[in-house]
């Protein structure tokens, strides 16, 4: 097992090779994926890996993402010191430990409430106090909290929902989130101004499905859509 000096050598370079160099170029992204210990966030027996350039398993067959794609996410929301952050997907708690070191408040949304309380220890042990999570159906939003600043989804959902949108602040909102089917998304990026809103593609990617109302279920031909 690394010991914490090889842990941060390894995450050093995880950012200079795999972010850097693939055009990440955000300096508060780039510091805050640089002190965030990854390797914190998963299994015993995936912390040798911890800083490879992929997905690892947490249970409940879900994933911490890759730190390219965290770090991509990250960056095309532009977060600023004074945003307030809805995210969908809390998962190993890695992703919104970021969004909670680059903005003012984080909500956040996870379906298993093990992951939920695994990854609200984790983020407390690091000092991050600027967080909610809930536990529930993310593809719903936090209606009652809206509206958002920014909206990060970290799992496929089959079409945009609207109920997301409306939760978008209405000067200068950012949401970004994997549009497509079960196997192959592309990474979106929607922004809001007044009532208006754009969408654009960034990437093709591959997340887990969200399952709720919104999501992959039984009532997808129900999704009220923008």
């Amino acid at each position: 097992m690394p010991t914490s000096r090889e842990y941060t050598r390894l995450r050093s370079r995880m950012v200079d090779e795999q972010l850097v160099k693939r055009g990440i170029n955000d300096r508060r992204v780039l510091d805050a994926m640089r002190k965030m210990p990854r390797h914190l966030f998963v299994a015993e027996e995936f912390k040798p890996y911890a800083y490879e350039d992929r997905p690892l398993p947490i249970g409940e067959g879900q994933t911490i993402s890759q730190p390219y794609i965290v770090a991509f996410m990250s960056e095309r929301l532009r977060l600023k010191s004074e945003h307030v952050v809805l995210e969908i997907g809390t998962g190993s708690g890695y992703q919104t430990a970021i969004l909670c070191h680059l903005s003012k408040y984080v909500y956040s949304i996870e379906r298993y409430g093990r992951l939920a309380d695994q990854a609200g220890e984790r983020i407390d042990q690091l000092g991050y106090n600027n967080i909610d999570i809930h536990i529930g159906d993310g593809s719903q939003g936090l209606p009652d909290q809206a509206s958002f600043d920014r909206i990060i989804v970290t799992a496929a959902v089959p079409r945009l929902p609207k109920v997301l949108c409306t939760q978008l602040n209405t000067q200068e909102g950012r949401m970004i989130l994997p549009i497509g089917d079960q196997d192959v998304q592309e990474l979106k990026l929607v922004t809001r101004n007044g009532e208006k809103f754009s969408t654009r593609t960034l990437l093709r990617c591959r997340f887990v499905p969200l399952v709720g109302r919104y999501g992959f279920d039984d009532d997808i031909d129900e999704i009220e859509m923008l």
